[in-house]
């Protein structure tokens, strides 16, 4: 990480930094109550991840590491990778076993055509517009032919992206960026990046949540 970095990283890198503990204090394991639903869909993004093995899995925007940590209990080579340094040694302190990096999904640290699969939840979210083309690309760029890639994120309600800039949270000064689109837009992005979409998936909000959960499944051609 440098400072020659655009400003959306090093801001999201220093905003989670800040709240890395009582992130984790929080979000413990979100998966663990989360919607069946959305544990499904990672079940069945694991089993297609399964065609590539020995190639790994790469849980992009891996936080507190329980995403990653529940891929590899399902039998696929996984590792982590976050922005943010605090993140990563919570992950790696929680989950000695694994790996865990830090780095961007912007400029993936990793030689083409390495990974069998990608996911990445509640990460693209902090990705500005201008930059999701060059992220997308990336993600191509690093994925075997036939490789997947399964995004999870709030959705948009509108056409139009939604942006949300938080300064406080946990208590903390940051300084964030939220940006929410529709699963429609995020599948154009991927397509134009070479990823066409297999699935969409969109369920509304249940108790605790403010905004519809989008799924997006794509695939690199084979």
């Amino acid at each position: 990480m440098t400072d020659s970095q655009p400003e959306f990283l090093r801001s999201t890198r220093a905003s989670y930094d800040a709240i890395a503990p009582a992130y984790t204090d929080r979000f413990p394991d979100w998966l663990a109550d989360s919607h069946p639903m959305d544990r499904s869909l990672i079940t069945a993004f694991t089993e297609l991840a399964r065609e590539h093995i020995p190639a790994p899995v790469a849980d992009l925007g891996s936080g507190p590491g329980y995403v990653t940590a529940h891929l590899d209990d399902l039998g696929v080579p996984v590792f982590g990778v976050d922005l943010s340094p605090r993140m990563v040694a919570l992950a790696r302190s929680a989950h000695p076993e694994l790996r865990f990096h830090v780095g961007s999904m912007t400029s993936l640290d990793l030689p083409a055509e390495t990974l069998g699969g990608i996911i990445a939840l509640y990460s693209v979210i902090h990705i500005p517009t201008e930059h999701l083309a060059a992220t997308f690309a990336e993600f191509h760029r690093v994925l075997v032919p036939g490789g997947h890639v399964l995004l999870g994120f709030q959705s948009g309600r509108a056409d139009d992206e939604e942006h949300l800039h938080l300064a406080e949270r946990f208590g903390h000064e940051i300084s964030l960026d939220y940006y929410w689109r529709t699963p429609e837009a995020v599948a154009a992005h991927l397509a134009k990046a070479g990823l066409p979409v297999q699935a969409r998936v969109l369920r509304e909000p249940v108790e605790g949540e403010k905004r519809p959960r989008a799924f997006v499944l794509a695939r690199k051609q084979p």
